[in-house]
């Protein structure tokens, strides 16, 4: 780590206080941490169960009106947090940009203009857009499915239906619209709005469809080749594919592989012939180049025809210093930020939540996407009022070893929402237990918590090359518990340490989290059933 960070973060650590406060009530951490009652015998059952003989669970309720602290087990200690990591991250970007802001992606025309032609060159300067409209519905909204393909190795991993070039067809159309036909020069990818950071996924300041070449494969009669469709289809990647269909019942089991550079795909392995479409992904090594090439493919639909080679390298070094006397030839307009912060919690998408950090050094007019921390620090801080130290963070997405946070903390930042304009939208813009999102998975019938649980999931996973299997590091969520009245609890309940044969047996951990929060929210429902009347004049309970 870099000695001014380390200088910038003990600065920071020690003008922070030691008291935390919910929703207006003081709540030190050893009072919480002290708190430690009878969650129930279905709860501690399922925290019991074969394979987490050596786990520690966390878990952390409380009413947000009174202040109470319902249930509070290790709440002021830390876990690791996973993608709940993205409730800070996005919760700072959500204040520091705005809900409203968009992201304007301009197209400049450099040289000199004669009639329909252009002399000179087309330069898209990329402003971090998430997805250049390659996820955007016709009402405006941003699309998502419940396991997201940059999720492409979990099972049930499925495509949105929109065109992953829509934003560069529109660009297209705007160059042609606004009277060019020839361009006699090249088109360069302008990439300097912010420096690359070290972080995985590494955001980029043009994305196109999360920087991933889709390949999905559909099982055919047994004995046959599968059928192969994979986008966005861009010079010069080629993919092929040798995965043949097996009888039903049969192994699933497909690989892929890249050339160095990414362009040249392979796909090979065997499908079952009753099984449903597998997709799979392959990165996009060089977003630059890939993005030049696909603008100069959608402008030659547009009418438009571009005389340099369009594959190859992105010319960058040929970009000129500013563009204060160029005209500007066309532009795509994103969608709300708010829709790209439920596209990122609704799916947990690692690259979003990333590209965040970008996003918000930018708006403060830096390029290195690690200043973000300061901002997300003050935020915190001064912003919601919420204990910085409760948090340990070194990325966006909660993918770092260091990265550590406390029930507390994300208690604390729930609170904050609950006294905000957006405090419905972002709620909204959580997984929903049984419907939609990470969570759209569990609870889906015979549950009274369906639709009732708003929470952020996180997961850590990692190789126990010892024992063959995988091991936990952590499975958790943060987020509102809605009782049957409608009144809102804030919650954590989380575990580190446990242990799972291989990932499909890890999906049980996975529901036994989930069953939790639903049990917690049946549980705070049951209690206002027998609640005592409160007295005359007495104000609401909730």
């Amino acid at each position: 780590m870099r000695s001014t960070i380390r200088g910038r973060l003990r600065a920071w650590a020690a003008g922070v206080a030691t008291v935390v406060a919910v929703a207006g009530t003081a709540v030190t951490g050893p009072a919480a941490a002290a708190h430690d009652d009878d969650l129930g015998p279905a709860i501690e059952a399922i925290m019991h169960k074969p394979g987490y003989e050596h786990a520690q669970w966390g878990l952390l309720e409380v009413d947000p009106a009174s202040g109470k602290v319902i249930h509070s087990r290790f709440a002021n200690q830390f876990f690791i947090p996973g993608s709940t990591t993205k409730l800070v991250t996005i919760s700072a970007a959500w204040h520091t940009l705005g809900p409203d802001h968009r992201f304007t992606t301009p197209v400049i025309a450099t040289g000199t203009r004669d009639g329909a032609t252009l002399n000179g060159n087309l330069d898209l300067v990329a402003q971090g857009d998430l997805t250049m409209g390659g996820r955007t519905k016709p009402d405006g909204s941003v699309d998502y499915t419940n396991i997201d393909h940059t999720e492409a190795e979990l099972p049930g991993a499925t495509l949105t239906p929109e065109n992953p070039l829509a934003g560069l067809d529109q660009i297209a159309h705007q160059v042609r619209e606004a009277g060019l036909t020839q361009v006699n020069g090249n088109v360069i990818v302008d990439p300097r709005l912010f420096d690359l950071p070290p972080l995985d996924p590494q955001p980029t300041p043009l994305i196109i469809n999360d920087n991933l070449i889709d390949l999905l494969s559909t099982p055919t009669a047994p004995g046959q080749p599968a059928q192969l469709t994979w986008r966005p289809q861009v010079a010069p990647y080629q993919v092929t594919s040798t995965v043949r269909t097996v009888e039903a019942g049969g192994p699933t089991n497909i690989q892929v592989a890249a050339s160095p550079d990414g362009t040249r795909i392979t796909l090979s392995g065997t499908i079952a012939a009753d099984a449903q479409p597998l997709l799979r992904t392959s990165a996009i090594q060089d977003p630059n180049a890939f993005g030049r090439t696909a603008l100069i493919e959608a402008l030659a639909r547009a009418g438009v025809t571009v005389s340099a080679d369009p594959t190859g390298p992105n010319p960058q070094d040929a970009l000129p210093a500013s563009y204060d006397d160029d005209p500007q030839v066309a532009a795509y307009v994103s969608p709300p930020y708010s829709q790209y912060a439920k596209l990122i919690l609704k799916v947990s998408h690692n690259l979003g939540a990333n590209l965040a950090l970008c996003n918000m050094a930018v708006e403060r007019g830096s390029r290195t996407c690690f200043d973000a921390f300061g901002i997300e620090h003050d935020f915190l801080a001064d912003v919601a009022h919420v204990d910085p130290t409760q948090f340990q963070l070194a990325d966006g997405r909660g993918g770092v070893a260091s990265d550590r946070a406390t029930p507390i903390g994300l208690d604390q930042l729930l609170a904050y929402w609950l006294g905000t304009p957006d405090a419905d939208a972002f709620r909204l813009s959580l997984p929903i237990l049984g419907v939609d999102g990470s969570n759209g998975i569990s609870c889906v019938t015979d549950c009274p918590a369906k639709g009732k649980v708003f929470a952020k999931p996180g997961t850590i996973l990692g190789a126990d090359e010892l024992n063959q299997r995988l091991e936990v590091g952590a499975q958790e969520e943060a987020g509102y518990l809605q009782t049957d009245s409608g009144c809102l609890h804030l919650f954590y309940v989380g575990v580190t340490g446990a242990s799972s044969a291989d990932l499909t047996s890890f999906l049980s951990i996975f529901d036994d989290v989930n069953q939790i929060s639903a049990l917690l929210q049946e549980q705070a429902s049951a209690a206002e059933h027998h609640r005592p009347p409160a007295p005359p004049h007495a104000g609401p309970a909730h």
